[in-house]
């Protein structure tokens, strides 16, 4: 979901049928600029307004009612003909769609009273600012009246679209990472399966690693270093079934052992190739958004990687004879199967003339169960209703199947939102690129991350 400024969340590839996603490093980079600015604009706001709401809900809809979302070209078509539905159910409501709104046009749109009414967001580190400062609504007492069945919603979506027990926002699709290797490349090495384990990850990279006359890499296994691609501390916390802070918001990384054990192996990993020369190859290979994508050219035989990226390989490299499989854990702490979950979320915003059209059509996008398997096989992400999940209509593929086991099982885990735009994620994140070229005594290390978060929380606020 190509580091470029954080306004642009679609890059002109999506004018392909590739849906175009920014990494995880740029959803967090926007999302603490967003932050930041939204404790300025909205200071004014109190948590969860909006006042009381009708004891009922309509028997009939009428009227207009706005939609902001990020989506462009080809999937902006995909959320029209999902509206569409709405419409002719709903024959006397007019939704007016604002496409390729980023998150800092809506931010900028609240706060200065433009007629919005639901905004749709790509990224889940808002939900702490967003709530917290009543930019979103609170919609517990419309979940409430209307008995709207959370249950049907997974746990780690449903945790990420509230804060502190206010939720202002519900999820509509996600996307989910797994691990996707070459099995071509796999075959010539003798590879049978896919690995389960970090061991066997290692192990299996090793052996499908080459290296030119000189010495430097030619074809790169795995590329270990936490800041390729997708590689972040979210998108490998399966492996150690990583947490991240506690109820009271404190810093649990450094107290992790699944978290160190997961650094000491990557380390390894690194020095065992060297660091320099992982270094020189992956600045030699294309754009994660390219089609130069380094899993795609077969570069790189392995990556850790979202549901989206089988469309890129449908459109860029229809010839790639790929699967998908779970991500590895580390042998007796991860949960093999389990992944990592983040994605859109949308809320009514907090000067909405319209509430009850804005809920019905939030309701409508995020709870319809038909509604989300349509967006869903037009998007090619993960639908974040179970009842979708499990859908017949959902059309799923041999490698699409391992994103939506992984979104359904019970084990799959998000990063808890906080006001300043979970900042923990890139403090972790800095402190593990130091560590992977310098090393250095990692208690001291990850002891720092952790009194570095716990100040940054204190002084965010509540």
């Amino acid at each position: 979901m190509p580091a470029r400024s954080t306004r642009a969340v679609r890059s002109t590839a999506s004018r392909t049928t590739a849906p175009v996603r920014a990494t995880a490093r740029r959803r967090l980079a926007a999302a603490l600029a967003l932050t930041a600015a939204t404790a300025t604009l909205i200071a004014g706001c109190t948590s969860g307004g909006g006042g009381a709401i009708d004891k009922t809900a309509p028997a009939h809809l009428k009227g207009t009612v706005s939609l902001w979302h990020f989506f462009t070209d080809r999937e902006a078509k995909v959320v029209q003909t999902a509206i569409d539905g709405f419409e002719k159910a709903n024959p006397d409501v007019t939704v007016t769609i604002h496409a390729g709104q980023d998150d800092e046009k809506l931010q900028k749109a609240i706060s200065s009273g433009q007629s919005i009414d639901v905004g749709l967001s790509y990224t889940t580190a808002i939900v702490g600012s967003f709530c917290s400062s009543g930019a979103f609504r609170d919609l517990g007492p419309y979940v409430k009246r209307d008995k709207v069945d959370l249950g049907d919603i997974p746990q780690a979506e449903r945790d990420y679209t509230e804060y502190k027990g206010t939720r202002c926002t519900l999820p509509v699709l996600a996307d989910v990472s797994a691990l996707m290797y070459n099995k071509a490349q796999f075959a010539a090495a003798g590879i049978a399966a896919p690995p389960k384990t970090l061991d066997e990850l290692k192990a299996d990279a090793l052996k499908l690693t080459t290296y030119n006359a000189d010495g430097s890499i030619k074809t790169l296994g795995f590329n270990p270093l936490i800041d390729f691609y997708e590689n972040s501390p979210e998108h490998w916390s399966p492996m150690i079934d990583g947490q991240w802070l506690a109820k009271d918001g404190s810093s649990l990384i450094g107290q992790s052992e699944g978290w160190k054990k997961l650094l000491t192996w990557q380390k390894d990993f690194v020095d065992e190739i060297g660091y320099d020369k992982l270094r020189a190859f992956t600045s030699g290979l294309g754009q994660e958004f390219s089609a130069d994508n380094a899993f795609q050219t077969g570069q790189v035989a392995m990556q850790i990687d979202g549901e989206y990226r089988s469309a890129f390989i449908a459109d860029q490299a229809p010839d790639l004879d790929y699967g998908t499989a779970p991500t590895p854990v580390l042998d007796g702490i991860g949960h093999y199967g389990a992944s990592y979950v983040a994605g859109n979320v949308a809320g009514i915003a907090k000067g909405s003339k319209n509430p009850e059209l804005a809920w019905a059509l939030l309701k409508y996008l995020a709870t319809d169960t038909d509604t989300q398997v349509a967006l869903a096989n037009g998007l090619k992400n993960t639908p974040t209703l179970t009842s979708a999940l499990t859908s017949p209509k959902l059309e799923v593929d041999e490698n699409y199947r391992t994103f939506v086991d992984a979104a359904a099982n019970e084990h799959t885990l998000t990063s808890p939102a906080t006001t300043d735009g979970a900042a923990y994620l890139k403090t972790f994140q800095d402190a593990w690129n130091d560590y992977q070229e310098h090393g250095g005594d990692l208690t001291k290390i990850l002891k720092k991350v952790d009194a570095d978060i716990d100040a940054a929380n204190q002084l965010a606020g509540p």
